[in-house]
């Protein structure tokens, strides 16, 4: 029965996922030792009790979900492996971060090797407090450990008893979802600086109304996120590396979110972009610093 969860970091989606298994009765933890404003900010927001250290949050937790950016994921896990460690426990370390099936095994060893039971996650789907529900994807041994979360604010989905699955499947669909939308920004850059943009829309709004809609809702949202999907796009090209396919794909698209996170919109976090802006404004004030 898992009656305390601890979730690090509570960022956009770990806040709000903590929040919903807070109204269904789950005790939710986290530590903030050296965390930002903001992630502090987030934690009140999400009624989550806060602990002072690493040890104390591995005894107290029955459960940990690990939802941060990807380049982190490797060496917090060292860490909560030092406390499982120290502390004899047994905690069942579920890594929901955007990486490759080779660094999830990785992973796994390292908590393994410490003592403690590892799942393999990969989280599909915008936040809770945007009227989602996210789906959990797992996989592993362990992995039937989060089945009692499910319903209580998102949705598990066991997919395999295999480690790599899960992070597996969030490697292809994200190569879709976030490899497009760099490439949308691309052709859109492209268009305006050959002074074609308007031109462009307008076929666009005959030809792909559906896309051009997503775009606009989508586009000026990006720069916001872009440093969190740097890493993202260098796990999926290394994932298509492993499986013998070209990972040019997502070196481009790494690159395009790059120029967004240095554009004039990356310090922006979700709570600050400017809703008032169209995702063509976006482009346009983008472009011109090219």
């Amino acid at each position: 029965m898992i009656n305390t969860v601890a979730i690090m970091s509570p960022g956009d989606m770990g806040h709000s996922v903590g929040l919903e298994l807070k109204k269904h009765g789950i005790d939710v933890i986290t530590c903030l030792d050296g965390r930002s404003d903001r992630t502090k900010l987030l934690a009140t927001r999400g009624g989550f009790r806060i602990v002072e250290n690493f040890d104390q949050m591995v005894k107290e937790a029955d459960l940990l979900l690990s939802i941060m950016v990807p380049s982190n994921a490797q060496q917090f896990a060292i860490q909560i492996a030092k406390s499982i460690a120290s502390t004899k426990g047994n905690l069942i370390f579920v890594d929901c971060n955007a990486i490759s099936p080779k660094n999830s095994k990785i992973v796994s060893d390292i908590i393994t090797d410490a003592g403690g039971q590892y799942v393999d996650g990969g989280i599909i789907g915008n936040s809770p407090a945007n009227g989602d529900t996210p789906r959990f994807y797992v996989s592993g041994p362990a992995g039937n450990s989060l089945l009692s979360l499910d319903g209580k604010g998102i949705a598990v989905k066991l997919i395999g008893d295999q480690i790599g699955q899960a992070s597996g499947i969030k490697m292809c669909y994200a190569a879709l979802t976030k490899g497009t939308n760099t490439l949308q920004v691309a052709l859109l850059l492209m268009a305006e600086k050959m002074g074609l943009l308007d031109q462009l829309v307008e076929e666009f709004s005959n030809s792909q109304s559906n896309v051009l809609e997503s775009m606009e809702k989508s586009i000026k949202k990006l720069p916001a996120n872009a440093h969190r999907w740097i890493g993202e796009m260098q796990q999926i090209a290394s994932t298509f590396e492993d499986f013998g396919l070209t990972s040019d794909f997502h070196k481009g698209a790494e690159k395009i979110y790059t120029l967004l996170n240095e554009s004039q919109f990356g310090d922006e976090t979700p709570e600050t972009i400017d809703l008032d802006r169209t995702s063509l404004e976006t482009i346009k004030l983008i472009s011109k610093k090219l």
